[in-house]
């Protein structure tokens, strides 16, 4: 993807929290559109290999989540965090994170994540099909500004981290806006 062009409209298989259901597992399923994540606002999504993983876990996410006062003085509404994972995983992930700003989007089926071409194979660490990690922001559906990740390729032995980090992104949206400024 890059900027100017529109997100794929995918239907994405939610669990959210609902007390009517009751029992001990108080969840239903809801599906989410891209739509509805992505219409009339601005916001940041970015994806990465797995929930749990360890760059995942210990920088990227949490680094979006302590920043998010700093996007939001940017203009940033909403940060999504995106990975081929299902609901469940994702749903635990975000409560193990203690997220209270980000988002979470299961993309359990790789479906967005192959429309916008960052779906690869990740047999070698045996995670089958991932998201290539990446980073963009997002303005009523469409992409303002792309940040990926070098070297995407199947199977590739690392996991550069980088352009997609919170840091380069803060730092892209404050330049911008002292060019408008």
């Amino acid at each position: 993807m890059f900027a100017g062009q529109k997100l794929p409209n995918v239907t994405f298989r939610t669990r959210v929290r609902d007390e009517s259901v009751g029992g001990p597992n108080p969840f239903r399923w809801q599906d989410m559109s891209t739509q509805d994540y992505f219409a009339g606002k601005r916001v940041i999504l970015f994806s990465l290999p797995g929930a749990f993983t360890p760059t995942c876990s210990t920088y990227q996410l949490p680094g979006f989540e302590k920043g998010f006062g700093d996007f939001a003085e940017q203009g940033i509404e909403d940060i999504y965090c995106m990975s081929v994972n299902d609901s469940f995983v994702m749903n635990k992930w975000a409560e193990n994170q203690n997220l209270e700003n980000v988002k979470v989007i299961p993309d359990g089926s790789g479906e967005f994540t192959r429309k916008v071409g960052m779906l690869v194979d990740k047999d070698n660490l045996g995670f089958g099909m991932r998201s290539w990690r990446y980073a963009a922001i997002i303005n009523d559906g469409v992409v303002e500004a792309w940040f990926e990740e070098p070297g995407r390729d199947d199977n590739h032995p690392e996991d550069p981290y980088g352009e997609s980090s919170p840091e380069n992104l803060l730092k892209h949206l404050q330049a911008k806006a002292e060019v408008a400024a």
